[in-house]
């Protein structure tokens, strides 16, 4: 008799808990609100206490000022009065008692009103040095807190620079800047892993996609150069040639356009004009067999950067321009390079069919031409403006198009110096 074969084991259950611990007493737990608390409420009840110590000593030095004797009585038989503070009654002898009396009342006030403005002024005084006291204490001590958030950003910059490997690692209290701090190098891990990863894929596919077609392309040569092949066969072979090295073309961009949507690590300084007269050689010939003239002068402008990428950019820009010409002799193609804010420029400016203005975001889009959705033509295989958009992104630039009054379009390119 069979048996029951019995059912598998469930896996065991990890020992170890992924989530942060929690802490048994979440209202001990040194936060941001609790700490400025503390610090803000710190500072107040020392400013009261500073205060009210110098307004005590004030309101004492006054009430000595008020209590100060107004006159002093001299002599034997014949009494006289002298006085410092009540000129009104030094030297009397001979004085009406109500005179006298009045004399000293307002003496007396006179006194009180000095005393009290005496205190007024010097507390003031001490207000406006407490209060530049409590700016300068309270600024440092702002810093103090908000450092972390400084070394957050400065980690989070890096970090757009295309260095994933920077962490922020920040100690301290475990408190919510800490937590975000810890959140963010998390997060930082899985951002290197994912782009490790793409990088990797990259690279095998360059190397899974390019194999085949290199070995097509030279089996079709191969082929192709025997005299005695039919003649149905070498245009079929000619046929197939063009289609495969349209496939190496295709895979060739979209290998650059995910190489190119990561910021550029490694910077070097390159001249835009020298990379656009290299890329004006390259097309040189193919402007010649359509009659189209190239033009403009390009001045320096030295950027920091990948010459290969940068060169891919002014290479598209030419081909596009050159290709997307007007038929016949008469058109032209005008590529400028310079400086200006601060900023350097790429423009390619051609003559060509008149572009809608509602069409032109339609032109960076992979696999899109002008009123055509996907390939289908002999002038590339759609990805060149992806690229060129992808490539000035990665450098910190951007491109920008603009139709030209007549037909054509104007390219232009910014990059940061």
């Amino acid at each position: 008799m069979a048996t029951t074969p019995a059912p598998p084991l469930a896996p065991p259950k990890p020992t170890w808990d992924p989530r942060r611990p929690q802490n048994p007493l979440p209202w001990l737990r040194p936060t941001i609100r609790i700490r400025l608390t503390l610090l803000y409420g710190g500072m107040f009840l020392i400013a009261g206490i500073l205060l009210l110590s110098i307004i005590y000593l004030l309101a004492a030095q006054a009430v000595n000022t008020g209590n100060a004797p107004l006159f002093k009585i001299v002599g034997g038989t014949d009494i006289s009065v002298t006085s410092e503070k009540c000129p009104a009654v030094a030297g009397s002898t001979n004085v009406r008692l109500a005179d006298f009396n009045a004399a000293i009342s307002d003496c007396i006030d006179a006194q009180r009103q000095v005393a009290l403005d005496t205190l007024l002024s010097r507390s003031l005084l001490a207000l406006l040095g407490l209060a530049v006291i409590a700016f300068a204490f309270g600024y440092a001590m702002a810093g103090r807190v908000l450092a972390p958030l400084g070394r957050i950003t400065r980690t989070a910059r890096a970090v757009a620079g295309s260095d994933l490997s920077r962490r922020i690692e920040l100690d301290g209290p475990d408190d919510e800047l800490k937590e975000l701090a810890d959140t963010f190098d998390e997060m930082l891990e899985r951002l290197q892993r994912a782009f490790t990863a793409q990088q990797r894929f990259v690279g095998n596919a360059s190397h899974e996609l390019r194999t085949p077609l290199a070995i097509n392309r030279t089996l079709l040569e191969v082929h192709l150069s025997d005299p005695n092949a039919p003649t149905e066969l070498q245009q079929l072979g000619k046929t197939l040639l063009a289609t495969n090295e349209r496939s190496e073309q295709l895979v060739e961009g979209l290998l650059l356009l995910a190489r190119s949507d990561n910021q550029i690590v490694e910077r070097k300084p390159v001249d835009l004009a020298e990379v656009a007269s290299q890329a004006i050689d390259q097309v040189r010939s193919e402007a010649d067999a359509k009659k189209v003239e190239i033009r403009g002068e390009r001045a320096p402008a030295v950027v920091q950067g990948n010459g290969v990428l940068l060169e891919r950019i002014a290479l598209n820009l030419v081909q596009n321009a050159v290709r997307y010409n007007v038929q016949g002799a008469g058109g032209w193609v005008e590529v400028t390079t310079e400086l200006q804010h601060g900023q350097a420029l790429l423009v390619v400016t051609n003559t060509g069919p008149v572009v809608p203005a509602y069409e032109i975001d339609n032109l960076f889009e992979p696999f899109r031409r002008l009123r055509t959705e996907r390939t289908g033509s002999d002038k590339g295989v759609g990805l060149g403006l992806s690229i060129v958009r992808s490539v000035a992104r990665a450098h910190g630039g951007h491109i920008a198009a603009r139709p030209r009054e007549g037909g054509g379009l104007v390219m232009r390119v910014t990059l940061p110096v």
